[in-house]
């Protein structure tokens, strides 16, 4: 997407390449104008700015503070979260996905058409892209640029490197299915331990609920008559 001259103006080049890599992190499905969005964001800056500065009696404090903390905070609700829940959703349909691509390779197939077969089996948010990687094949891009584009449209660390060892086995003809199943392995490992460590955290969160709930309502039971006595004592 071409970036207007007013946001070119307004933000460096580093800063546009930035927010560029986490709008197509989004994915393809999302329909976003980047111009728009940093347009949005330069006008809730502003308007921080200049509402804090009149309605606060120390303003000038206030006002470059809170445009700070919004400047961060927009980042974070409209790029950031949904990035992040993202990457989880994918990582989460990786390792299906691949162990059907997996299963398709070792027919002797080629990538393309496993891929192919794969996409149309599993409907997910992982699946989706490959689609549309498959999508842009038919308009004439090669397999390997296809893939090497899909692979920044994916937020999640774990997926990307699994792509990019499919995209090196195709190229230098290796053998896909080997480290294809090597590769999910790996997301299994990475998928237990997150269960694990979530496991984990469930007697600390216990024992929070505990201390702002129960206790309290222990504590009344326990002391509710000494007090009543000492009301009408």
């Amino acid at each position: 997407m071409k970036i207007n001259a007013f946001v070119q103006f307004i933000y460096s080049k580093g800063s546009l390449k930035r927010y560029e890599n986490k709008v197509l992190m989004l994915g393809s499905n999302y329909k976003i104008d980047i111009n728009k969005v940093l347009t949005y964001k330069i006008i809730i800056l502003l308007l921080t700015f200049v509402i804090s500065l009149i309605t606060y009696q120390n303003g000038y404090f206030w006002a470059p503070v809170l445009t700070v903390l919004v400047y961060f905070l927009y980042d974070y609700i409209f790029l950031d979260i949904p990035i992040k829940k993202r990457s989880k959703i994918m990582e989460h349909d990786a390792i299906f996905f691949f162990e059907v691509l997996a299963l398709t390779l070792e027919s002797n197939r080629n990538l393309k058409e496993c891929l192919s077969i794969t996409t149309e089996a599993i409907d997910s948010e992982l699946s989706r892209e490959f689609k549309y990687a498959l999508n842009e094949i038919k308009l004439g891009k090669s397999l390997s640029e296809s893939l090497n584009d899909l692979k920044l449209r994916i937020p999640s660390k774990n997926v990307r490197v699994v792509l990019l060892n499919i995209i090196e086995s195709n190229t230098y003809g290796n053998n896909i299915v080997d480290s294809l199943k090597n590769q999910i392995d790996y997301l299994m490992d990475r998928r237990i331990l997150e269960i694990k460590g979530q496991i984990n955290k469930i007697p600390m969160k216990i024992s929070v609920v505990s201390v702002f709930f129960f206790i309290p309502i222990i504590l009344l039971l326990v002391l509710g008559p000494v007090i009543i006595n000492y009301i009408f004592s």
